[in-house]
């Protein structure tokens, strides 16, 4: 299931160009006082591509970008909608892998989302699930930030968050949390297995509730004066841990 939504800025919608054939492009929408030469072969590519293309004042732009820097460029995409929790177990059953999640636990900017998007798509995670409420979801900014990755990677959305972390166990998955508390570092823990990685919301972590589900918590070791890395830096630190400990795993195996 699609819904149409709308992206801008140039790499967002030169990112969507590059995935037009799963992704198909509604209709494009250009500064009619901007003449600049990127945007110029960005038009002709869309055009060449069969899409419509219209010169719109700055106005009407800034309109439908919400307020956002759209850089004189607004797609109309047909993006897919959101999933939920019953999508993401149908998707998790025929996982021929060993199955990388990210889960964020109350993510509220949108900045964060599209990051955590890219470095999810990056790393090969099958999905990202976020919970119903107090939580961003596909919005135009975060597509814009995800550069294209909002188009492959799922975003599901749960109703109960602790419900789902169950669920997962049951299915298999080993639920990993990050807590600047934890004893364990990343670099000490096994993440070579089926695995969900959780992360908190900005500035708060992981609720009381979603931590006592983790089956064990780590930490980001820090060497420097800051306390805490962003959420979608931590994001990328974790998942990337997991990938290597797999990439290692799998060279052992092979020989």
């Amino acid at each position: 299931m699609k819904q149409a939504r709308r992206v801008f800025g140039l790499h967002a919608a030169e990112s969507a160009l590059q995935q037009h054939g799963g992704v198909p492009i509604l209709a494009a929408y250009f500064d009619a006082q901007r003449h600049d030469a990127r945007l110029g072969r960005l038009a002709q590519a869309l055009d060449a591509a069969g899409i419509a293309t219209e010169r719109v004042a700055r106005a009407q732009l800034d309109r439908m970008a919400g307020g956002g820097n759209h850089q004189g460029v607004v797609l109309e995409l047909n993006l897919p909608v959101e999933q939920g929790e019953e999508e993401l177990f149908e998707r998790l059953a025929a996982a021929k892998a060993s199955p990388l999640l990210l889960v964020l636990d109350q993510v509220q900017d949108p900045h964060n989302l599209g990051a955590c998007l890219r470095t999810a798509d990056a790393s090969g995670c099958c999905g990202v699930v976020v919970p119903k409420d107090q939580a961003v979801g596909l919005t135009a900014t975060v597509a814009k930030v995800a550069s294209g990755a909002a188009e492959t990677v799922p975003v599901y959305r749960v109703t109960n968050l602790a419900r789902c972390l169950d669920r997962l166990k049951g299915a298999g998955l080993w639920i990993v949390g990050a807590s600047g508390r934890a004893e364990k570092t990343l670099h000490s823990a096994e993440l070579t297995g089926p695995l969900a990685v959780v992360l908190g919301a900005e500035g708060r972590g992981l609720r009381r509730l979603t931590e006592q589900k983790c089956d064990f918590l780590v930490r980001i070791p820090m060497a420097g004066s800051v306390e805490s890395l962003n959420v979608s830096v931590a994001a990328g630190v974790l998942l990337y841990e997991a990938v290597r400990q797999r990439s290692a795993q799998s060279s052992v195996s092979g020989k």
